[in-house]
């Protein structure tokens, strides 16, 4: 089994999900949705993918 540096998989999960929201969200704000509430969905879609990571292991 691979062991993988908790830290630097975290911050993976961080970015991927960042980005990922990141773009769902600039489309969701180009259609009128709320800058404020597309940057919450941003850091709920974060979350998740850190703590899916955390139990993934």
């Amino acid at each position: 089994m691979n062991k993988h540096d908790n830290n630097s998989t975290r911050l993976e999960s961080a970015l991927f999900a960042t980005i990922g929201a990141g773009i769902v969200t600039s489309f969701a704000i180009g259609q009128g949705q709320p800058p404020l509430e597309a940057l919450a969905i941003t850091l709920i879609a974060v979350g998740f993918a850190l703590v899916c990571q955390k139990w993934a292991v």
